[in-house]
Order: C-alpha cells, then structure tokens, then sequence
C-alpha cells in the first residue's frame, strides 16, 4: 500500500507520474480545452452547458487513465489536489514550461 500524500508539494510530482505517457497528458488536455469551450457556452447561451463541465473534463481524463495509462485516477483519492493539478498541468503545458515539471518528477 502506498503512503497517504499529505502535501501538496509531494502530490504534484506523483501526480505528473501517474501522466507519465505523452498520449495520456494529450487527452486530459483535450478534455480540460473542452472545459473551457462548454463553460464560454454555457455563459453566453445560458441554460444547463456548465452540467457538461465534469463530463468533458473527468469524462476525457478518466479514459486516459483507463485506456492509455492503465492506472487508477489519482482524482479518487485526492480529488481537489488533482483538479488544481490538471489545470495547472494545462497551463504549464500550453505556456511550454510543463518540461521541467516532468523531468523534476522522473519522467522522460
């Protein structure tokens, strides 16, 4: 069994390790634009869009972890950690500063 995290700072790298393959870190990045898009609609068009939100954002991460990464979503144990923690990831990643993250965590 695994020690409980009790930090966030020690959360963080095992987080981007359990992204560890590329294809993974690609679909919660598809998953969480997609956020942002139904959230615009939501506030523009109004009505119940923002429902979508978990859906496109756990819908899309959960698959990657199931499908591609073969490994439990760290958002079952630590779920407000791991929603900070794929926002973050987003943005280090669209802003090209997620490299030195991954290769701080152990990952190529």
């Amino acid at each position: 069994m695994v020690a409980k995290i009790t930090s966030y700072a020690a959360f963080w790298p095992y987080y981007l390790r359990e992204h560890a393959k590329r294809e993974t870190r690609a679909v919660h990045y598809a998953g969480t634009a997609l956020t942002f898009v139904l959230l615009a609609v939501a506030i523009v068009a109004g009505g119940y869009w923002w429902a979508a939100l978990p859906i496109a954002g756990y819908g899309f991460a959960w698959a990657a972890h199931f499908g591609v990464e073969k490994n439990r979503p760290a958002t079952f144990t630590y779920p407000l950690w791991s929603l900070a923690s794929d926002y973050r990831m987003f943005f280090l990643w669209a802003s090209g500063r997620l490299g030195p993250h991954l290769r701080a965590a152990g990952i190529a």
